[in-house]
Formats: C-alpha cells, sequence, structure tokens
C-alpha cells in the first residue's frame, strides 16, 4: 500500500498538481509512479481535466477503468482529483461508487492525511518533477477573472490567485540546483499576475526576477491575454537574453462581433496594433495563438475577417477548435449553438489549411541559420531538440542525426539548420556543447 500510480490527464497545470502531489507523498514514505502505462501499486490517483468535453470524456473513461480493475481486484484504493470532480463531484460520486475518495482542483493535499490519520509529515517536500530533469513547469498563479462567454475555466478554478513572488523564486533557485535550466512560465492568465495583491500588474517584474537567478537558461511565457497587455514584459524579453522571445497568447477571433459576443474586452483594431507591437518591440518574437470557428452567431463574414487575420499575422505557432457548448458558461445560457457541426468542422479545416502553408514557410526561413538547441531525448536515428521558439509537446522540434556525434540529453548546442518539414527542422551541430 505504500505505492501509488499518479494518471494526470489534461493540461500542464494539472501536471504541476500531480507533481506536488508526488512530492508530498513521497515525502511521507511513498513510492510514486506517473503516468505509467501498467501501474503496480495497489492506490491509483487520477487527476482529471474537465475543461472541454473530450477531456471530460477521457476523464470519465480513465476513472472507469480503474474502477473496473478495482472491482476485478487488481487495485485497492481509488482516488480522483481534479478539475472535472472539482466541477461535478455531487454527480460522480452517485454514479461511480467504486471511487474510495473524491476531492476537487485545491483539497487534493488532505488526501495523505486520509491515508494516514493524523501521523502524516505536513511538510511540502520537493515536487517530483516528471518531466525531464532539465525543463519544468512553473505555476504563478491559479483561476482566472475574465470570465469570457465560452470558458469554464471560471467556474472550476473561481477568481485568479497569485503566489507569492518570494515563493515562486525560491521554487525556481531550488529546481535550478537540482539541476533544471529551463522554465516554462504557466497561468490560466499570467499577464494578470499581481493584481489580486495590490492591483498592479507585476508579471514582468517577476520575470525579470527570475531571469537574474544564475543557472535559469531559458524562461518561456505561457496563456497571455490580450486586453490591458502589460508592454513593460516586452521591455524584459528584449532586454534579458535568457527570457525567450516566445509569447504564448490566445486571441480566439478578430471580428468585432464575435469578440463582443464572447465577452473578450478587446477589439479588432486593438488585436491587429498588439500583434504589430509585439512585433516590433520584440525583434524574432514567436507567438502562440489558439483561435476558434464556429462561435453561435459566427457568420461567413465573421470568418472571413478572421481568414485574412490569419493570413496578415503569420503566426509562427496556431491551435484552432470548433466551438462547443459548456455547461453554466455565458454563452451556454444567453446564446443558441447555431452553427451547424459540419460548418464548424469546414471552417476549421479551412483555417488549419492556411495555417499549415505559413507554418511550412517559416520553418523553412530558417534554413541555413545556426540556432541554440537544447536536447530533449534520442529517438531511433535523431537525437530531438527544440529552439526558444518551441515549447515542448506542442511545437516544432529540430532533429540531429544521431550518427554525427554523441550528445547530451539536457545540454545546449548551436546547430546549423539543414532542412524543414512542415513542422519540424533538421540540422547538423557545429560547436560542442555551449
Amino acid at each position: 500500500m505504500k505505492t501509488i500510480d499518479i494518471i494526470s490527464l489534461g493540461c500542464s497545470k494539472n501536471l504541476v498538481d500531480s507533481e506536488v502531489l508526488m512530492g508530498l507523498m513521497e515525502a511521507n514514505g511513498y513510492v510514486c509512479t506517473h503516468d505509467s502505462d501498467d501501474p503496480q501499486g495497489e492506490i491509483v490517483v487520477v487527476n482529471t481535466c474537465g475543461f472541454i468535453a473530450d477531456a471530460k470524456e477521457e476523464s470519465i473513461n480513465t476513472i472507469l477503468e480503474f474502477a473496473q480493475a478495482k472491482t476485478e481486484g487488481r487495485i485497492k484504493k481509488l482516488f480522483v482529483m481534479g478539475c472535472l470532480s472539482e466541477r461535478y463531484l455531487a454527480e460522480l460520486e452517485a454514479e461511480i461508487p467504486e471511487v474510495d475518495c473524491w476531492y476537487g482542483k485545491f483539497n487534493y493535499r488532505q488526501l495523505l492525511q486520509d491515508l494516514e490519520g493524523s501521523s502524516f509529515e505536513a511538510c511540502e517536500g520537493k515536487r517530483h518533477i516528471t518531466t525531464p530533469r532539465h525543463y519544468a513547469y512553473i505555476k504563478i498563479s491559479e483561476g482566472c477573472d475574465r470570465h469570457c462567454a465560452y470558458c469554464a475555466i471560471p467556474l472550476i478554478t473561481g477568481k485568479h490567485q497569485s503566489r507569492p513572488m518570494t515563493e515562486i523564486l525560491d521554487e525556481v533557485r531550488q529546481l535550478v540546483k537540482d539541476g533544471t535550466k529551463e522554465f516554462n512560465v504557466i497561468a490560466q492568465e499570467l499577464t494578470y499576475y499581481g493584481v489580486d495583491l495590490d492591483g498592479k500588474q507585476h508579471i514582468a517584474e517577476l520575470i525579470e526576477q527570475m531571469a537574474d537567478i544564475p543557472g535559469v537558461e531559458w524562461i518561456r511565457l505561457h496563456y497571455a491575454y490580450p486586453t490591458h497587455f502589460p508592454w513593460d514584459l516586452l521591455r524584459v524579453m528584449r532586454e534579458k537574453p535568457n527570457v525567450c522571445k516566445y509569447l504564448d497568447i490566445a486571441l480566439q477571433h478578430i471580428s468585432d462581433n464575435m469578440l463582443s459576443r464572447m465577452r473578450r474586452h478587446v477589439t479588432k483594431e486593438e488585436t491587429y496594433e498588439l500583434v504589430r507591437r509585439l512585433r516590433e518591440e520584440v525583434p524574432g518574437i514567436h507567438i502562440r495563438t489558439t483561435l476558434m470557428v464556429g462561435f453561435p452567431g459566427e457568420t461567413d463574414e465573421d470568418f472571413e475577417e478572421l481568414k485574412a487575420f490569419v493570413k496578415w499575422a503569420r503566426f509562427e505557432r496556431m491551435g484552432a477548435f470548433a466551438y462547443s457548448e459548456e455547461e453554466g458558461t455565458y454563452s451556454a445560457e444567453h446564446y443558441q449553438d447555431d452553427v451547424p457541426e459540419e460548418l464548424k468542422l469546414a471552417r476549421l479545416d479551412k483555417l488549419m489549411h492556411i495555417q499549415q502553408n505559413i507554418s511550412a514557410e517559416l520553418e523553412a526561413e530558417k534554413i541555413g541559420q545556426t540556432l541554440k538547441v537544447i536536447i530533449d531525448r534520442q529517438e531511433g536515428d535523431y537525437y530531438v531538440g527544440r529552439t526558444e521558439f518551441c515549447s515542448p509537446e506542442v511545437d516544432p522540434e529540430v532533429l540531429i542525426p544521431v550518427e554525427e556525434r554523441r550528445l547530451k540529453i539536457g545540454a545546449f548546442y548551436d546547430v546549423q539548420i539543414t532542412d524543414s518539414e512542415e513542422f519540424d527542422l533538421y540540422g547538423t551541430t557545429i560547436y560542442s556543447e555551449i
């Protein structure tokens, strides 16, 4: 009963929660595995996602799979935590009685006390990093105050809560001591950081102080919001060489009709100006964004505006998805889901086709350039790495033939780009480890 298998579903913010729980459990004598293909322990913890329909379905299917394992005697205890159980606790308890206990998004530390009684060690311990040791995710806040019409996140996580800056910086220093070089800063809305503490945005100050910590090689920023963008952050990105010229900022749409109905509190003109200013103030920046098609009321004219915007902006990284109604959200309660599913998917295909061509062209422009690359792993005949413009798991990778020379996982090298595909680059190392 001292071996626990933790299954983490959903986003990197969920992954951090799993890592915190694993660190706490290990400080109390448990052996933890993460996302094991063949769980061997007698206790399983499923950390669920409840963001959209597909994620909820995956979470429920995973819970049912382990509920069956418990019924068959292959595991002794099953616990569930995370966003899905935070939102649907009463319904899930009634439907899946095989689960021993349910926890939400914020009370999962109670799991250890329920296992150990009053005898458990209260210290948080270190996070058990499940990513390759050279990179980690740093969560700087929880929750969101934005209340976009389509989004259920505020219903699950509540209001924005910033972590104390000293706590975040101490965590970064500890991770550096443990060998971490790359820090992917995450939040539901990172540009709001600090507003709940004193009414001011402190994200630029936080990133600047993080960049000054010896041993921090790369900092990458995820999940910014376009409204009231903190422009001083661009100065930090421009001046600090270890702050990657990369920004993940979900824009969702461009037509004023859609932005208003989505309750984004930004206009088409302001969005165009934002993209112009990002590129002007941080030369070479790579922008990752997410767009939505098929939101209630989206007309052919709205979609044509969106296509034109994508062609103009030439995003280095772009994802898109079709709107799906989420119960309890503003759009579910006030709008009719009136765009036919087949039209949503057709628009999605057209938009992604435009982006695929743009991505191929932008990646091809890197041929002949020498870029700093971190090596993540060896896979078959190639070492697989990333540039500062690429986040783990979601962005293009750099493939370097193994036969060239022996490279160290987690080390940086100067790599000359020799070829490209739509989403990946090929290169050759020209210098030894940096």
